[in-house]
């Protein structure tokens, strides 16, 4: 089952996973700052760009309550591809390093490499959400519509 509620909660609550996890891990040390900043940038400028989106389909008249009603259907955003796997890199990575300090033996070596893995792939995804021509679309009113 889904509903538009569900398609803004769901990605909602992995952003708050996500956010959580960088923030904690980079407080402590155990991820890089410059990382932990394009993790974060990529999903403040993803969100900010899903308000813009939300506003400027909205259809008419464009009120704060309007706005925040999320039966009121404007826009679809679809994740990319890399999107997702990106989310399943980035989750590997806050887990990994979550408990590598509980290993018996050092992994700095493959968990830079994942670090660099996950880097190449936050941009990577980033740049699918500018450049896809599917990564959303904007849903009409078909109530209002004439039929043909």
């Amino acid at each position: 089952m889904t509903s538009v509620l569900g398609t803004i909660l769901d990605p909602a609550a992995d952003k708050a996973l996500m956010t959580t996890l960088t923030v904690t891990l980079s407080m402590k040390g155990m991820l890089p700052v410059p990382l932990a900043v394009l993790i974060l940038g990529r999903d403040v400028l993803l969100s900010l760009s899903a308000f813009y989106i939300r506003y400027t389909s909205l259809p008419p008249p464009k009120t704060f309550s309007r706005y925040w009603d999320f039966g009121i259907p404007s826009a679809e955003v679809h994740p990319t591809d890399i999107s997702k796997v990106n989310t399943g890199l980035q989750l590997l990575l806050m887990g990994t390093t979550t408990i590598s300090p509980l290993l018996p033996w050092a992994i700095d070596g493959p968990l830079t490499g994942l670090q660099w893995i996950v880097a190449t792939t936050t941009i990577w995804s980033g740049l699918s959400y500018v450049f896809s021509k599917n990564a959303y679309r904007v849903v009409s009113d078909k109530s209002k519509q004439t039929p043909p």
